[in-house]
């Protein structure tokens, strides 16, 4: 009897705390936070490591948000949002390598973005950093305005 009590606790613990951290409630910024530092790993999409597009289908996952695997499939979801009109939870495209769409990242707002760089993993950088300003190609609104509130709101 002490095994099944001691299971249905540990479940019910395991579902609180899967719900506290991969339900609607988690603010945008709190999930990118709990992974920034997170190594670079090509084709990585788990907290061992990330590559850019796999970071943004992971914290998009949290939100279930479906997303194509590569930064160049997600480059064609949604609208087109302008620089101009750009809101957290937007997505932000690159061309790094000279050949169309090749990095990506998530907006957090005030002219920042989450993303996995190859030499620095996940970490938050300026659009207006010189690199990346160079390298902008566009952004799209993926999210509906329920996923937006979700992802906005605080959890206390």
């Amino acid at each position: 009897m002490k095994k099944i009590a001691a299971t249905l606790l540990a479940c019910a613990m395991l579902f609180t705390f899967a719900n506290s951290t991969y339900a609607s409630g988690v603010d945008l910024k709190h999930a990118v936070d709990e992974v920034v530092g997170t190594p670079y790993k090509w084709g990585g999409n788990t907290v061992k490591g990330f590559d850019c597009s796999g970071f943004i289908l992971y914290i998009f996952n949290q939100y279930d948000v479906d997303l194509p695997r590569t930064s160049k499939a997600q480059s064609e979801e949604g609208v087109k949002v302008s620089k101009d009109e750009l809101q957290p939870g937007d997505l932000v495209f690159f061309n790094t390598f000279g050949k169309g769409v090749s990095h990506a990242g998530i907006y957090l707002g005030n002219n920042e973005f989450a993303h996995a760089s190859s030499s620095k993993g996940v970490r938050i950088s300026k659009l207006s950093e010189d690199y990346y300003e160079k390298r902008y190609v566009t952004a799209r609104r993926i999210i509906s305005e329920e996923t937006y509130d979700d992802m906005m709101s605080k959890e206390d």
